[in-house]
């Protein structure tokens, strides 16, 4: 009987087609994963710019009588332009954010803002939250609201955020 001996150098066609198919699925939820992650981490920073500018607002009213500020201009002046840090810029769009703010009465409600656009926000005296819609219901003249658009995962998605 003959005694056969195989050496084993080296790995066969199959095995290195295994590591190659495992290397290129994990490489795949990689690249999947990293946009939804600068996608989120944008959207918290929207949010808190948000939130820093309302909080300031709200501040703002508690100092000076409850008064609100009556311009869009004194409003960049007092709140986006004495914070640099506000105004995130988007990679989306490759601008910085424009801040828009209305002090008129509210008769009705204020024209939602582009659903296409992230780089604008619309502040609001005399209105209010439900969930994330505008509404005039429980509004008065020191309700302040923000409507601004966050990126959804197939489409952006509306915000209202309220002091």
């Amino acid at each position: 009987m003959k005694n056969f001996r195989k050496d084993n150098k080296g790995f066969t066609i199959i095995e290195v087609l295994i590591v190659l198919a495992i290397a290129g699925l994990i490489m795949m939820v990689v690249f999947l994963a990293v946009p939804a992650l600068q996608r989120n981490a944008r959207n918290t920073q929207r949010k808190s710019d948000v939130s820093a500018v309302l909080g300031s607002v709200s501040e703002y009213t508690s100092n000076n009588a409850g008064k609100l500020p009556v311009t869009s201009g004194q409003f960049t002046v007092l709140f986006v332009g004495a914070s640099p840090k506000l105004g995130f810029y988007d990679d989306t769009t490759a601008t910085n954010v424009t801040y828009n703010y209305s002090a008129a009465p509210r008769a009705a409600l204020p024209t939602v803002p582009a659903i296409s656009s992230n780089d604008v926000v619309n502040v609001y005296n005399n209105l209010k939250c439900n969930g994330n819609a505008p509404t005039l219901t429980g509004a008065s003249s020191r309700s302040i609201a923000a409507l601004y658009n966050i990126e959804g995962s197939g489409a952006n998605v509306l915000q209202c955020q309220e002091t």
